[in-house]
């Protein structure tokens, strides 16, 4: 590997300072960046502060917490938004610490004294698991807003093709029942035809998979314009919502305008 190609660091965590000093030249020489730790709780706070650490290279055998409970630490600070993987050095591998450590999900482990040729072999690999988890993630994001835009675009279509739709004509209701039922508050006036159908299906207190079905639409798309109609009016939940289009509100209403 030439010199400085790789994008990651690599944090280098051991208890005896000559190791993690010559550990990290070593790695320099060889094209990464490398962050020393005397000690785990110098690890952590190393982790913390910098975002770019994607590699951690550390002793299994260390005074405050070994390597295991380390990785297990980073792993709880970094969740399921960072991504990194461990490397175990060791001086006496115990079965059973092995297993450990790989079932928590470290990548690999290497005997002291180590062999660096074979650790950055190691390294590579790891480095190159890392690359492709990230592009996989990016492209795991670009696809949800994908998703998000395509039922942007579906629910724009539908608005249009409501508002080119020819009219019908349909039987009017009795005068005063027109004058409650079709009787909107004024504050829904200024939606288009389509938020005002969720805000009508909300307002019967139907769910985004319910509206969804009636109205040709993603639930995406639903989320979308019950968001706008709260935007729009101004109220805080679906409740409130459902509320100001209920019967008994467009009745009162009705009653005030007559009075």
């Amino acid at each position: 590997m030439n010199k400085l190609t790789s994008l990651i660091k690599v944090l280098v965590v051991d208890d005896q300072p000559l190791i993690v000093e010559e550990l990290s030249e070593f790695l320099e020489s060889s094209g990464y960046r490398c962050v020393p730790c005397v000690s785990s709780r110098e690890a952590i706070a190393a982790f913390v502060a910098d975002p770019e650490i994607s590699l951690v290279l550390c002793d299994l055998h260390m005074p405050d917490m070994n390597g295991i409970e380390l990785t297990q630490h980073l792993q709880k600070i970094a969740g399921k938004r960072r991504l990194f993987e461990s490397i175990l050095l060791t001086g006496r591998a115990d079965k059973q610490d092995v297993i450990k450590a790989l079932r928590i999900g470290i990548a690999d482990y290497y005997q002291k004294p180590v062999d660096l040729d074979e650790l950055l072999e190691g390294i590579k690999r790891q480095d190159a698991v890392l690359q492709e988890r990230k592009k996989t993630e990016h492209l795991g994001h670009l696809n949800q807003k994908m998703q998000f835009l395509a039922a942007s675009i579906d629910g724009l279509y539908h608005d249009m093709e409501s508002v080119m739709r020819p009219a019908q004509t349909v039987p009017s209701p009795p005068p005063e029942q027109a004058q409650v039922e079709g009787q909107v508050p004024p504050i829904f006036k200024q939606l288009s035809p389509r938020q005002l159908d969720v805000a009508k299906l909300v307002g019967k207190g139907q769910t985004n998979y319910q509206i969804a079905c009636d109205l040709g639409i993603t639930e995406n798309t639903v989320k979308l314009y019950v968001s706008q109609v709260l935007r729009l009016t101004h109220m805080n939940n679906r409740t409130q919502l459902a509320l100001a289009l209920s019967p008994s509100a467009a009745s009162q209403q009705h009653r005030q305008t007559a009075h």
